[in-house]
């Protein structure tokens, strides 16, 4: 009798083991390309079924071996701007035996000259002059910008002034404290040099399903299918002409559609701001007031996807597992150490073929519950052993 129970607890912890270990979906990726590093990028399917972290991503090989990944959510790029602006001298003067040189924008523009530095190049050679630098926007009120050094010395030369902040005065100033040799800058400009790092998101669109549900004076429209997602935004689609509130759990906005003649004025589109959803529909609600509801004809969902990096050189094909539980702990590989050495690296762009997310399971099993039950099972049937055994001794 004994032997039975303890077989059967075995059989019952194996079993509950192996349902709760189970993935709630798989992911085929199939791979191609000469590469080394391999990209795929995440479904909303996988992210409804997977962590809201995404802590529960596994890759494995033909092999069933564990593959090391990081999570990227964008490429970095550096985008540089310059620009030159010619000045012209409007006077000189000596004054307390110190030299002055007053320059001013050749050309009038619209809007502010924004400038990073200031350049006096000269024809004189073998010199080096302390300077003091100032600004102004009208010729009458001089600000000092800072002190610096120009110099020509064997073949060590220095014309730029760099500024510790953007400037955007219309007039400058040189002013030296002597000029014995006499030096004179033969052209002067300024410049602006500015590199700028910008990172491309993968913003990606969608069309979920939707239901628009009348209520009283408003329009409850329940978006479905969101959840776990970094959304962007959310944008209705009508061609009926309005200007209404809308109420999110976010906040409220106002939208329109207006058509005027042959111009229309539109904003329809609601804002999220990276906002992850925890539930699978997102609830807005338009107020009518007296007029009759709008016609909703579509909802484009944007937002923003992640890719996963990976050294896929030796497997033919390789599974993505996730939806294990919701307790499992993000991995912790080598490779994100040097991630951003591998960003820069060619890679192949690989995708999902096919896709198994088992909702039902999912959505079924409280793997709380069922270790809690597995734990009083196991020791309900434990202690009858003990019991029997005693019995058995005092007989």
């Amino acid at each position: 009798m004994s032997k039975k129970i303890v077989l059967f607890t075995l059989m019952l912890g194996m079993i509950i083991q192996s349902t709760v270990v189970a993935n709630a979906g798989t992911a085929t990726i199939e791979n191609k390309g000469e590469h080394s590093y391999k990209s795929v990028r995440l479904l909303p399917t996988i992210y409804h079924s997977a962590n809201t972290d995404l802590s529960d991503l596994r890759i494995k090989n033909d092999k069933g071996e564990e593959v090391p990944y990081f999570i990227n959510t964008g490429y970095q790029k550096e985008q540089s701007e310059s620009h030159q602006y010619d000045m012209e001298l409007i006077n000189s003067f000596l004054k307390n035996k110190e030299f002055y040189f007053d320059y001013k924008l050749k050309t009038a523009l619209d809007s502010d000259v924004i400038a990073t530095s200031i350049v006096a190049e000269s024809n004189n050679i073998n010199f080096a002059k302390s300077v003091e630098i100032y600004g102004s926007y009208d010729n009458k009120n001089w600000q000092k910008i800072k002190d610096d050094t120009l110099y020509c010395v064997d073949n060590h030369i220095k014309t730029t002034i760099s500024f510790a902040e953007p400037q955007k005065y219309t007039y400058y100033r040189f002013k030296l404290s002597n000029n014995v040799e006499q030096i004179s800058f033969g052209r002067v400009y300024l410049e602006y040099n500015e590199t700028q790092t910008k990172t491309d998101y993968f913003l990606k669109e969608i069309n979920p399903d939707y239901r628009v549900h009348e209520q009283g004076s408003n329009t409850e429209i329940t978006v479905k299918g969101l959840k776990n997602l970094k959304l962007a935004e959310i944008i209705i689609i009508s061609d009926s002409m309005f200007k209404r509130m809308l109420v999110t759990p976010l906040g409220s906005k106002e939208i329109y559609h207006l058509t005027f003649g042959s111009e229309t004025y539109q904003d329809t589109t609601i804002p999220m701001d990276w906002q992850i959803s925890t539930e699978e529909n997102f609830v807005v609600m338009i107020q009518n007031n007296d007029d009759a509801p709008i016609k909703i004809d579509d909802i484009i969902v944007r937002y923003y996807a992640d890719e996963l990096i990976f050294d896929g050189s030796n497997s033919d094909s390789f599974t993505l597992e996730y939806g294990a539980s919701k307790d499992k702990t993000a991995p912790e590989y080598d490779i994100a150490n040097y991630k951003d050495l591998a960003l820069k690296q060619d890679m192949d762009a690989l995708a999902f073929t096919t896709i198994a997310t088992d909702e039902k399971a999912e959505k079924a099993i409280d793997y709380k519950w069922i270790f809690n039950v597995v734990i009083v099972v196991i020791g309900v049937l434990l202690g009858a052993i003990i019991l029997s055994n005693v019995k058995k001794t005092k007989s």
